[in-house]
This record gives structure tokens, C-alpha cells and sequence, in this order.
């Protein structure tokens, strides 16, 4: 086991507050915004690129500090913006993406340090995790190109209308 930070650079993310972004959908060239939610990759809002403010680029992980969400940790597989309390934690060296959601595992399941409000943002480095030479050899194995496309409809049917005035 080593400290995290033998394995990332940790840095806060850029700390902008969405309520002062403009929305724009994914389709249309909008950046993720990471916050500390717990669910959809962190995701909580699509932004209109903001002038002068670079977003991180995709490939690294997003770690929640605080929060009811504290250590959930995410790889972002896009260039993003962060909210407050957010960390990036950019790989030393290259991993693989079952490498890097297996160190999203392994934070994450460190939550249970950080109950009744404790913040992770001076700790967070010194997370104990497996060094890559430690990780297990299931996590390379594992096919995680199996899910692709499970989130496509099954059917490509259209969906009938829905008039529950009828009922």
C-alpha cells in the first residue's frame, strides 16, 4: 500500500459555482461540470465554454471533498470544469481505464473515514491504496468494452404517445 499521492498529482479543480455558468446541452459543444455529486460521473450540469479558463482534459479522475458524497471518485473521460471541493487527480504515470476505475474503487471505498462532516481536502493525499505493482490481476482481465452501447435503447422503435386522458 502507498500514499495516493505516489500515484497522482492532486490539485483542486477550478472551484466555479454553476449558478454563475451558462447551460448548454451536451450536443451542442457543452463541457461537463463536475461537482460533488454522487451519481452520473459527478456530472451535474452541461456549461457553455468559458472564456480563459482551460478544462481539464479528460483522463483524470474527479474526487468529491465534501459533502454527502465525500470521496466519490470518477474517471472523466472528457475535457471538464470542476466545482468547489472538488479534486483532479491526474496519473503519474500512463494507466489503463480499468486500472483508473479500480483507483476510483479503492478511494471511494475509503468514504467511511469521512462521516459527520469531515472534509478529505488536507487528507486526500495520504489515502492509502494498492501500488499498480499491487493491483489485482482481475482488473486487467476484465473486458470492460462489454458495455458498450448498453445504455442504446433495445428497441429502435418509436415511442407511442402516452394520453392519459384517456384513461
Amino acid at each position: 500500500m502507498v500514499p495516493l499521492s505516489d500515484i497522482f498529482e492532486i490539485s483542486y479543480g477550478h472551484s466555479l459555482e454553476l449558478n454563475r455558468l451558462s447551460l448548454m446541452s451536451r450536443d451542442r459543444g457543452g463541457v461537463p461540470f463536475v461537482s460533488r455529486k454522487m451519481g452520473d460521473n459527478g456530472i451535474s450540469a452541461y456549461v457553455s465554454p468559458i472564456e480563459g479558463v482551460r478544462p481539464a482534459p479528460a483522463g483524470e479522475l474527479t474526487c468529491a471533498l465534501s459533502g454527502n458524497g465525500v470521496l466519490s471518485t470518477f474517471l472523466q473521460e472528457a475535457p471538464f470544469y470542476t466545482g468547489f471541493h472538488v479534486a483532479r487527480l491526474k496519473p503519474l504515470v500512463k494507466l489503463t481505464k480499468e486500472q483508473l476505475l479500480y483507483y476510483c474503487a479503492c478511494i471511494a471505498s475509503n468514504r467511511y473515514r469521512f462521516s459527520y462532516g469531515r472534509q478529505a481536502n488536507r487528507t486526500l493525499k495520504n489515502i492509502l491504496v494498492p501500488a499498480i505493482d499491487e493491483i489485482p490481476a482481475y482488473v486487467t482481465q476484465i473486458n470492460i468494452r462489454q458495455y458498450d452501447g448498453c445504455g442504446t435503447p433495445a428497441s429502435h422503435k418509436p415511442q407511442p404517445d402516452l394520453v392519459t386522458d384517456k384513461w
